[in-house]
């Protein structure tokens, strides 16, 4: 690998793309690639680098042989494009044919199933870290960080996740394609009202609130309790008993609309048509109102042998920012080769101190401890080896 290595930012005028440019950056990182459809937004992003090393390659995932130019020379590339669900493993799969190593912000099981079944990218000492982002990503390296402060052990736990803040068009096409796909083994991403008891996924063990109020999150809110695939590998990894997950919904327009989604999707209505509602009806419940997103944790478990609980809750102004700053966390430790060869989940390979420490210092979120978890010497670590 050269002393500069290139990094390519596929997406890089999205709203995710844009953090994670600055992110890489903050991080000491110049001369980046930034892919995307758009040439003058790509132009707008490239002038802020008081270098001017950045250069700009028209890109398009969706299109056959639409990244070749874009991956070919390049050491990494850092995926903030999607939809998810649509893409699947096309720009992993492209970044290794070009010789380099990827991570993907987004990219569930379905991305993972696809590139284990062309062969172990270890074989050639590529490396692939997927769900480099907020949810999935933060939503389990959080967790693993808070079991690390004042518990002696953990059971259970509850979680919280969700805000008000701007819909972009990738999120809602992506949360349309989640309702079918997004799993493992082509299920679903995940299920509503399932949760975990006695370590195993148990269905409708919760009950939705559509009108409630709840610590973190201002005025009235609807909880979804939702059980994903990375929710329950994280239960696993936790040893825990129970996992209760809930997506936080504040805004009545897009509450309103996503308890109509599954009808209005089996009756035939055009997805497209269904994600630009959900993006017009984000904005309407912004308007006028200062956007923010939180996840809020609570593990159980016990301290010298009684019962005991850490919280932990993080808010920011953009989920956006939180998966930029994991995006770009992954792509650092890749070329430190800090992560092994293969295919890799981010919570499996990127160290949640690390993580945590960067939240906490960087700007990205507000990051406060409560419980157990308030009483232990919890400085912001030092940034290294992830």
């Amino acid at each position: 690998m050269t002393e500069q290595p290139l990094i390519g930012v596929l997406g890089a005028s999205g709203a995710v793309g844009r953090a994670a440019v600055r992110e890489l950056r903050a991080l000491g990182h110049t001369g980046l690639r930034l892919g995307g459809r758009t040439a003058s937004a790509l132009r707008t992003l490239a002038e802020e680098e008081p270098t001017g090393r950045d250069e700009i390659v028209r890109a398009d995932a969706g299109a056959p042989g639409g990244l070749s130019a874009f991956t070919d020379g390049c050491d990494i590339v850092l995926n903030c494009a999607g939809p998810t669900y649509r893409l699947r493993a096309t720009v992993a799969s492209a970044a290794l044919a070009a010789g380099a190593h990827c991570v993907d912000v987004a990219g569930d099981d379905p991305a993972a199933e696809d590139l284990r079944a062309a062969g172990d990218p270890a074989r050639d000492g590529r490396t692939v870290v997927l769900s480099a982002g907020a949810l999935p990503g933060l939503s389990s390296l959080l967790p693993r960080w808070l079991a690390r402060q004042g518990l002696d052990s953990a059971t259970g736990l509850t979680a919280y996740c969700g805000g008000l803040e701007p819909c972009s068009p990738t999120v809602a096409r992506d949360l349309m394609l989640s309702l079918t796909s997004g799993g493992a083994d082509g299920a679903a991403y995940g299920e509503p009202l399932a949760a975990v008891r006695g370590g195993r996924r148990v269905p409708r063990a919760l009950r939705a609130a559509e009108d409630t109020e709840r610590d973190g999150f201002p005025g009235r809110v609807a909880v979804q309790p939702y059980l994903s695939g990375e929710s329950e590998r994280l239960a696993t990894g936790l040893g825990l008993d129970r996992l209760d997950w809930y997506n936080v919904h504040p805004g009545s327009q897009v509450r309103n609309l996503l308890s109509l989604l599954p009808a209005r999707l089996a009756a035939g209505t055009d997805p497209e048509d269904l994600a630009d509602r959900l993006i017009l009806a984000a904005g309407l419940d912004l308007a006028g109102r200062t956007p923010y997103y939180v996840m809020d944790f609570e593990l159980s478990g016990t301290v010298s042998g009684q019962p005991a609980t850490a919280g932990l809750t993080l808010r920011a102004a953009s989920s956006y920012r939180l998966t930029a700053a994991v995006g770009a966390l992954a792509v650092d430790a890749v070329l430190r080769a800090a992560v092994p060869p293969g295919v890799h989940f981010a919570c499996d390979v990127l160290d949640p101190d690390t993580v945590a420490g960067h939240l906490r210092g960087g700007g990205a979120g507000d990051l406060r401890l409560t419980g157990a978890a308030a009483t232990t010497g919890t400085e912001p670590v030092e940034e290294g080896a992830l």
